[in-house]
């Protein structure tokens, strides 16, 4: 089953990393809940880390409001 198109314009981010953590990423992948490519899996872990950060009200949501913690 095809994913259904991203609304959200998509840009391209570059980084730097070791092979270990690489591997651990492929190890991800290969688990199969975390896309298909280490790229993917990285991304995945971005936004939940990001996503966590909003819900604990220590980053700002991304219209400019502060999430409330649902503690």
């Amino acid at each position: 089953m095809a994913r259904p198109k991203n609304i959200l314009e998509t840009i391209t981010l570059t980084i730097a990393t070791n092979q270990p953590l690489v591997d651990q990423l492929e190890s991800l992948v290969s688990s199969g809940l975390f896309g298909k490519s280490s790229t993917e899996a990285a991304e995945r872990l971005i936004a939940k880390g990001v996503l966590d950060l909003q819900r604990e009200g220590q980053l700002l949501a991304s219209k400019g409001k502060k999430q409330k913690s649902s503690r």
